[in-house]
């Protein structure tokens, strides 16, 4: 079962795997990209010191950079080799108001305890989106919030998707805004907004080498006024930053 391949992901990865999970943003070659999304994400969530619940955090880094913005945290993952990491990496951070749970996000007990919650990069992984959904939406007090950054249509065919499939028994799935706000409707989630993903507004900017040798207003026309529109237009389909409110 996938759920299996996620429970024995560490042990997969060895040692060097797990010490880059760990030190993620950092250890990351997309460092950049992780950190325009946590600028994105404290520019939505209620403030401060709002309990939010981070799910299926692995190693833990985002439910730290969550406790440091003064958040009370709860991380949640389904593999205890990952909370064990979350655990270290709270310990060396050093911050409060964070603890850590082994759980599936499909069949969750919490019932109307969080402000705020998160599935960041997470919820593509699941066996069954819709379950997944329902369990957070009780997880919420009325009135709460779910944001959701996920990859879009066409992640589960990608090389890197399948090669991840094939070598770690995990599950991989295209979870565009449009079928997240179906199923959060589903679940019960009344209101829904759609933002450009933050890390492809960054890389829009900052990463693109080639337009950086066109003369600078060009450079700026293209940007804004071809690669804007067509981050409008797709942000439905190829991944966008989705708000649901109970």
């Amino acid at each position: 079962m996938a759920k299996q391949g996620e429970i024995e992901y560490v042990a997969k990865i060895g040692e060097v795997g797990a010490a880059h999970a760990m030190g993620k943003p950092f250890s990351d070659p997309f460092c950049g990209r992780m950190l325009a999304d946590m600028g994105g994400l404290f520019m939505v969530l209620p403030p401060a010191p709002a309990r939010l619940l981070d799910l299926g955090c692995g190693s833990g880094w985002t439910s730290v950079f969550y406790a440091r913005r003064g958040y009370q945290v709860t991380g949640q993952d389904i593999a205890p080799d990952m909370i064990a990491l979350a655990e270290r990496n709270r310990a060396a951070s050093g911050v409060e108001g964070l603890d850590f749970r082994v759980s599936d996000y499909e069949s969750m007990t919490f019932e109307e305890e969080f402000d705020a919650a998160v599935f960041y990069d997470a919820l593509h992984h699941a066996e069954d989106p819709a379950a997944a959904l329902a369990s957070v939406y009780r997880a919420l007090k009325p009135g709460g919030m779910l944001v959701t950054l996920e990859p879009g249509v066409g992640h589960a065919a990608a090389e890197h998707s399948r090669a991840a499939v094939d070598a770690f028994g995990v599950t991989e799935r295209d979870m565009p805004p449009r079928e997240i706000i179906r199923l959060g409707r589903a679940a019960g989630f009344r209101d829904s907004r759609v933002y450009q993903m933050p890390k492809m507004l960054a890389m829009v900017q900052y990463e693109m080498p080639g337009l950086a040798r066109l003369p600078a207003w060009l450079s700026d026309f293209v940007r804004w006024g071809g690669m804007g529109w067509l981050m409008l237009i797709g942000k439905y389909r190829r991944g966008g930053m989705v708000v649901l409110r109970k």
